[in-house]
Formats: C-alpha cells, structure tokens, sequence
C-alpha cells in the first residue's frame, strides 16, 4: 500500500500523524473527483459522499473537517453520525453514494483514528484512487490527475451542502432485522458494545427481534472506546454471561466490522470457530459457493481439519479482510473471514460485520435448537 494508506484505511495517531489537515485534503480530493467522474458521464449534479464515524474524540474532528473539504470542492455530505462502517457500506451502495467515508480506527486505543474509504459498491476503494488521494495530499497535483496547480474551489451557488442523514443508519437497523429468520423471543443475549459504534445499533436490533439483551460497555465519553472492553477483552464478557446465565454473548470492536462469541459456559468462540459453523450450514443447504471459504494464513490447522472432514474446500490469503474480500469476488464465493472475528457473507454484504455474524450466528443456535457450546 501507500504512504498513508495501509489495507484498512489511513491511520495514526490522532493530529500527530493524522491530522485535521490530512482529513480535510481527503475530503478536498473526494468532492472534486467524484464530480469529475459525474460530469464525464454528462450528470452535473453534485457529487454525493456519505460520512460515519465511531465514538472517539476526535471522531468529530475529522468528521467536520472531511466534510468541509467535501462541500468546499462543490460536493455534497452525508453525515450518519455515529454509526458502524459495515453500515456506512451498506448505505454507500443502497442509495447511490459517490463514496462513502467512515472515521475509525477500530479496535485500536482512543488516541489513534482512522479515514477509511469504500466506493460506490460499498467496497474498499482501489488502489487507483487511493494513489490519487495520497499524491493529492503531498501536493502532487500532476499525478492527483488535477492538472498543474491545486483543485479550484466551488463559489456561489455551487458550494456543497451538509445534510443530516441519521436515516440511514435506521434503515440499515431495519435491514438487519429483515435478514434473521427466526424470533430469538426467550433467547438471552449478551452484548460488549466496546463503548464504541455499535452502542446506538445493536440492542434495539435484537430486542426488536424478542431477545432479552443485556449491555456492558455502551457509555462512549469519547476516549473509552475499547478501554478494557470489547473482542480484544474478552474477559469481561465471559464473566457477565456466565454470572447472569446468558444462552450465548457477542463481543464487537470499536466500529463494529467484527465480532467473537462467548457461549453460555463463558468460551471464547472465535472467528475461526464461527466460520466452521456457518460453512457447514451452507453446506448442508447447498449453497456453498464454489464448495469453498476464504481464511487467511492465520487460522488454526483445527479448523482446516474440521473442514476437510466435511469435504469443504478453502483458500487462504495474507492477513486481512480486503484480501479475503478480493479473494472471494474473484472467485465467486459466498463465505470468508479471519480468526479475528472479521466475517463476509457476500449474500449480504461486501465487508465484514459484527452485527450481522450476530444475527446468523443466532439463527443457527434458534434453529438447530441446540447451545452455541455444542
């Protein structure tokens, strides 16, 4: 990847290697390609770019400062507020965005922040334009492709708007509700929210539902995200479901991409284990795509035992979800994900998604009748 830009996004700690400056640059860039890209097309409308971001302080900063460049160079932002970046793809490609932005740096410390960027399908953006962005931010306008001197501002009626877009995010609650094929009514659910994004999702997701949910770690003050919280704590989570007989717990990061399990005796079910599951599901109902998943080179020789005793084939790539995303577009396949927790199911999505693995994965504990531990 670039100089800025690593497999998820631009990040660093916030205004030492991250700055409003940087942000701003970005969405400077973003505003005026897109509506190049539109005018070439022969559609003069503004460019639209919608914007999400998690629980951080400085969350909000670089939030005002995207969206300033964005409306700067004519273009019009989106802003969902607090939300999680599975759900700034789903809305980015539901509702024709140009782009979409989401504001996190995911299950790292408070402190650190991060710009990642998805096209118009809700994927991550190619390299091509990110290379674009980065020479943009240096300065190079020649290979930014904005000719020999910086983007022109828009003036008059042609400077962008800001608009509030807080419906979005509900529209995805309400698509995740329509995904589960079950009611989960007497099912008990634990939920770590990491004090970050997932705190205004979730839990009316699953009380919506018939759950009984139970919250910890749901109180943002903008520099308690993952503080002793969330998938890379588990701890806390196994000790709330087992002392208040919980049937299973689900453990998010800070923008809510990923997930792992705790079942009811308080084991830890990580992505690799989750996989299985689903895998052999898909299976069973052939549906299996290609009659493989995609892991990476960091899942356990368990699971690939366990795979090969149900005939079901696998891929490997480098760590990384955009790898198991390419690796699954390319090839046609429906299942991916890392031990991490990061899960694609390309039937619904086009990145991984906490809530939704949530969702499947209790589907299958409703269906087959039986405990998430067997």
């Amino acid at each position: 990847m670039g100089r800025y830009f690593g497999t998820d996004g631009f990040r660093g700690e916030a205004n030492n290697n991250l700055t409003a400056d940087h942000a701003y640059k970005i969405g400077r860039f973003l505003g005026w390609y897109y509506g190049e890209v539109k005018r070439r097309n022969g559609d003069d409308t503004p460019a639209r770019i919608v914007i999400g971001k998690d629980t951080r302080r400085s969350s909000y900063m670089f939030e005002y400062a995207i969206s300033a460049g964005i409306i700067a160079s004519g273009a019009d932002a989106y802003i969902m507020h607090v939300t999680t970046t599975p759900s700034v793809s789903y809305i980015t490609r539901l509702d024709d965005f140009s782009c979409g932005v989401m504001i996190s740096a995911s299950h790292n410390p408070f402190c650190d922040n991060g710009i990642k960027l998805v096209n118009s399908a809700g994927e991550k953006m190619d390299d091509e334009t990110i290379d674009k962005i980065e020479a943009y931010i240096d300065g190079d306008f020649e290979k930014a492709g904005c000719g020999n001197c910086d983007i022109p501002y828009a003036t008059g009626e042609d400077i962008g708007k800001v608009v509030d877009y807080v419906s979005g995010r509900n529209r995805y609650i309400g698509y995740l509700i329509s995904i589960a094929s079950n009611s989960y009514r007497g099912l008990k659910i634990g939920l770590d929210c990491a004090n970050g994004s997932s705190w205004m999702i979730a839990k009316s997701g699953f009380d919506a539902l018939g759950a009984k949910t139970y919250v910890i770690n749901a109180s943002p003050d903008g520099v308690n995200i993952n503080r002793d919280a969330g998938s890379t704590h588990m701890e806390g989570l196994q000790k709330f479901v087992v002392e208040n007989g919980l049937d299973v717990g689900f453990a998010y990061d800070g923008d809510a991409d990923r997930c792992l399990a705790v079942d009811e005796h308080g084991n830890v079910v990580c992505g690799d284990e989750i996989l299985y599951i689903f895998a052999k599901r898909l299976k069973r109902e052939n549906a299996l795509d290609g009659g493989k998943i995609v892991t990476t080179v960091m899942s356990n020789i368990g699971l690939y035992k366990a795979l090969d005793e149900e005939e079901i084939g696998y891929e490997k790539t480098q760590v990384g979800d955009r790898y198991v995303y390419e690796n699954m577009a390319k090839n046609g396949y429906k299942l991916g994900g890392e031990q991490s927790g990061h899960v694609i199911n390309r039937e619904f999505a086009t990145t991984g998604d906490g809530t939704l693995t949530v969702l499947t994965l209790c589907n299958e504990v409703v269906k087959s009748g039986k405990s998430l531990k067997e």
